[in-house]
């Protein structure tokens, strides 16, 4: 722009709003015969005198005034100006002049561009025509005057076009004059991108301070000197702004040097372009291809870039790990060497394709293993664009699918086989269905067949217990006491029949122990061996370091005979008969394809015959209750079922196999137990005898409590009665002496019989308590176990098994009375030694019967036992009391145990803690020290020991 200005043939010169002279080119030096340095930064009538009051002075103000206050342009055809020449004598010149205002952003007129062109020759012309006469001269001289005005007015929309176009550059520029850089010209870009308007006619250090230490005036000086131009590319300045702060701008710049006539140096021709915002965005494009890589750099998968035209521009180096390669190279129709030869062709197919339209590539490929090996892989690559839509970059990926595609070829031959796959499953499925059917319907046989032998055996009492009455109304009568015998015997053999029903139901409660089966089974060998017979072999095998096991050995018992009879009976009485003992594990795959079987590990019986076997047909049916194979009258069907609900209930699992003619196994898995072995003690033997005690009977069934009242009459206790809970609590209530509650299990009524023993042992501490019931139902019973502490003698009962079992019971408490007051307690001396101080156990738990029980054990030997039914109570409690040690179940109702054992440490850290409870573990507790667990139903011996190993006494 600048040099259009000085190359312009038509004089001009730039004024500002004070007529202060900043910009004059060479048209308007050589016309008024001036250097620059004569007329830049002088005032215009400083420098060409005038009279303000003569006509060329008003003539001139008068048309700037204008111009400065319409904003217009504004035309002096001819003015007389006088200038003085090289010699200074002034001398009349004429001028035609056109005045061009150059306004700020807002409208402000802050320039006036004059374009002056001496016509004085031309007017003394037409003085001189006029002279003359001569009219076809004065003609002539009008016209070259006309065209002259034209002239000027088309050099006025050049010079206005011009200045429009400088002033709405987008890039900045600017005119430097002089070796001081004096601003001459500064256009809208260049003074926004400064933050100031008042420039023209200052020096740059006087007009940008804040950019002297930033080497800008070196490198303009250098210009100046030199001639030499000077250009940068992302140039960093800082520019003050109105509130003092410094701003941060990158600028692409050039400085060009301007040349006079004479070819000197007379300025700096500034043009450039703030590049700020594309340096950000440059290094947020370098941060976010930095971030790329990194993240590719980080993939198991190979990734890689190419440019518009397909040429590969970086990969990362999974690429190079993979193949080996040191460098890569493909493009548009070049294939790289790590695919496959027979892909390669139809790879460079796509890639072209994708090229041309846009669209993702993304095919299946093999490439080259550094080992030389294909894998297959599947490569994707997308195109990246811009916001006007053209493609900038391709990213791409390959991802190995070789096992996908060994999957795949898999897949194939397995379809081959498909429909025999189907049918096969089919069949599987339909067997599934069909043993899910049987546990349906053993499950609902099960549940009936507990129902009847409530009832049956509640029939059975009363008749049991007449008989026996009745036996004794007829002693000596050898007629009477046969048929009454026979009654008896029948009598038990319905008994039997109701226990394998409820066994079958898994209703009947079980009292497990931890024991070794090998033991058992060792001192079940005579009682097989006479049950069976001579003529049976009988081979046991026990394998080495056999586990323990949770169970009900009277139980065991009772399956195990049943299984050796009705594998004597398949042998016809001769035979093999092989009982065989290991540990075994039942994993997922088993379980999975088993009805209800847990995986883990089991004890395993496993009971096998040489006899006839069985057909599929008997093997679905052969854990019916009631179903045989033996002739009529030889067996009741309900041996197997027995043992199917005793297992079941047991929480194991049962299997036979079976073949026609090959004989029967059948394996019993129990599940193992990680304790040690219990004691067992046999308490059905001793002498039957009775008692003056007083027993309170507690039964909803008249017939079957009259007789009992009457059996225990008969044994010479004091008998009360009562036909529900609510009847017994109100004669335990009157005050009545009561040694026994003997009481149903279900009853009708609003106090069940559980509330009631609670109750009666919180009124009476040394009341012994006996349950009774042919059908528990969860009541006394959990898990199909009986809770500790509980004593429970099932229906139908003999005369013998009610008196030794109350006998029991009462001397239980006699025990535990005598216990207490049998020592007196020793006092010592001021002189000797103290004595240790009785342990205090705090016991939490919620079950009422298995605290109460627990209660009284631990105070019987001597122990102080603060008792709580929740964990708030149990917190409030240690609050009160000097806590030894905290003996306290898992599942409560407010928060576990371990909850509680943690809040109760926080004021007693070092408090002993004894996690009593029916799981095998408790999560949590592996980190806490002072700990013990004992499983329920728990010995109340161990649970003592434990109590004194773990405590030390206070003296």
């Amino acid at each position: 722009m600048n040099l259009l200005f000085n190359l312009s043939p038509n004089p001009y010169v730039l004024l500002d709003g004070e007529l202060q002279i900043v910009g004059a080119n060479n048209a308007y030096l050589k016309a008024t015969m001036r250097t620059e340095e004569e007329l830049l930064g002088r005032k215009l009538f400083d420098a060409f005198p005038s009279e303000p009051d003569s006509t060329p002075g008003k003539m001139l103000r008068h048309s700037f005034a204008r111009v400065l206050e319409t904003g217009e342009i504004d035309y002096l055809s001819v003015i007389p100006y006088p200038i003085a020449g090289p010699d200074g004598v002034l001398e009349n010149r004429f001028w035609s002049a056109t005045h061009t205002p150059i306004k700020d952003g807002d409208g402000k007129v802050i320039f006036i561009l004059q374009h002056t062109v001496d016509v004085t020759e031309l007017h003394r012309l037409r003085q001189a025509a006029s002279l003359d006469g001569d009219l076809q001269a004065q003609v002539g001289v009008l016209n070259r005057a006309d065209a002259v005005q034209g002239q000027n007015r088309v050099l006025g929309e050049e010079r206005e076009y011009l200045r429009n176009l400088f002033e709405q550059a987008p890039g900045f520029m600017a005119v430097l004059r002089e070796p001081e850089h004096v601003f001459t010209i500064a256009n809208k870009a260049y003074r926004e991108l400064v933050g100031r308007s008042d420039l023209i006619g200052k020096t740059i250090r006087t007009a940008l301070p804040e950019v002297a230490s930033q080497g800008f005036y070196e490198i303009l000086d250098e210009v100046y000197r030199s001639g030499n131009p000077y250009s940068a590319n992302a140039a960093r300045i800082l520019l003050k702004r109105q509130n003092d702060t410094e701003e941060e701008r990158f600028l692409d710049f050039v400085y060009q040097p301007i040349r006079d006539a004479s070819g000197a140096v007379s300025g700096i021709f500034v043009q450039g372009h703030d590049v700020t915002q594309l340096r950000e965005a440059q290094e947020t494009a370098k941060e976010n291809e930095k971030r790329f890589r990194t993240l590719a750099q980080s993939l198991p998968n190979q990734v890689w870039t190419a440019l518009p035209n397909g040429q590969i521009e970086w990969c990362n180096d999974e690429v190079y790990r993979y193949s080996g390669l040191a460098s890569l190279h493909f493009d548009a129709t070049t294939r790289s060497t790590m695919i496959h030869p027979d892909e390669a062709e139809a790879v460079s197919r796509n890639w072209q394709h994708s090229l041309r339209s846009g669209q993702p590539f993304e095919m299946d490929i093999r490439l080259r293993h550094h080992d030389g090996t294909f894998r297959w892989f599947i490569s994707r690559a997308a195109p990246i664009m811009n916001s006007e839509g053209d493609i900038i970059l391709w990213v791409a990926t390959n991802t190995d699918i070789e096992t996908q595609k060994k999957t795949e070829s898999h897949l194939e031959y397995l379809a081959e086989s498909l429909g025999q796959t189907v049918e096969a499953r089919t069949q599987e499925l339909e067997r599934t269905q069909e043993v899910l059917r049987q546990s349906q319907k053993m499950e609902a046989i099960g549940n009936l067949a507990g129902g009847i032998a409530h009832d049956f055996n509640n029939l059975l009492q009363v008749i049991t217990g007449n008989l026996q009455l009745l036996n004794r109304d007829v002693s000596g009568n050898d007629v009477a006491e046969r048929r009454v015998a026979g009654a008896l015997a029948g009598a038990a053999r319905g008994a039997r029949l109701a226990s394998q029903l409820l066994s079958f139901g898994r209703r009947q409660p079980l009292e497990p122990k931890v024991i070794n089966l090998s033991r058992l089974i060792r001192e079940m060998d005579h009682l097989l061996r006479r049950s069976l017979g001579e003529a049976i072999e009988i081979d046991t095998i026990v394998s080495g370091g056999l586990w323990n096991t949770l169970v009900d050995p009277s139980n065991v018992e009772n399956a195990l005979l049943n299984l050796a009879i009705n594998a004597r009976d398949a042998m016809d009485g001769q035979g093999k008969l092989t009982i065989e003992l290991g540990n075994a594990f039942l994993d997922d795959e088993y379980a999975r394809n088993a009805i209800d079987v847990s995986p883990g590990q089991y004890v395993m019986l496993a009971v096998t015959d040489t006899g006839s076997g069985m057909t599929p047909d008997i093997l679905e049916k052969v854990f019916d209750p009631f179903f045989t194979t033996k002739p009529d009258g030889k067996g009741t069907g309900l041996g197997l079922s027995m043992v199917y609900g005793f297992v079941k209930q047991s929480e194991g699992h049962i299997k036979i196999y079976s073949e026609a003619g090959s004989g029967t196994t059948v394996r019993i898995y129990l599940p193992r137990a990680m304790e040690a072995e219990d004691v067992l003690a046999d308490n059905i033997t001793g002498p039957v005898t009775g008692g003056s005690e007083t027993v309170l009977v507690v039964e909803d069934e008249e017939a079957v409590r009259d007789v009992t009242v009457s059996l225990l009459t008969e044994l010479g206790y004091k008998v009360l009665k009562a036909k529900d809970a609510d009847s017994g609590l109100a004669i335990i209530e009157s005050g009545a002496p009561i040694d026994l509650l003997f009481t149903d299990v279900v009853m009708p009524g609003r106090l069940k019989s559980r509330d009631l023993a609670r109750k009666a042992k919180e009124r009476l501490p040394t009341l012994g308590v006996l349950f009774t019931s042919g059908y528990t139902e969860n009541s006394i019973v959990h898990g199909g176990r009986l809770d500790p502490g509980v004593n429970l003698l099932s229906k139908p009962y003999t005369r013998e098994a009610l008196a030794r079992k109350i006998r029991q019971v009462l001397e239980q408490v006699r025990g535990k009375s005598g216990g207490q007051g049998m020592t007196e307690p020793e006092t010592s001396s001021p002189s000797g030694p103290a004595s240790d101080l009785p342990i205090t156990v705090l016991i939490c738990e919620d079950e009422v019967l298995i605290r109460i029980s627990t209660v009284d054990y631990l105070q019987d030997i001597g122990m102080n036992v603060v008792e709580a039914g929740t964990c708030a109570e149990a917190l409030a409690a240690a609050q009160s009391h000097p806590i030894d040690i905290l003996i306290t179940d898992v599942n409560l109702p407010d928060m576990s145990g371990l909850e509680l054992t943690l809040k109760l440490r926080e004021s007693l850290p070092h408090l002993p803690v004894i996690f009593a409870t029916g799981d095998r573990t408790v999560p949590g507790s592996e980190v806490l020290e002072k700990t013990a667990l004992i499983t329920k139903p728990y010995d109340y011996d161990l649970l003592a020991t434990r109590i004194h190993a773990m405590v030390t006494p206070r003296s």
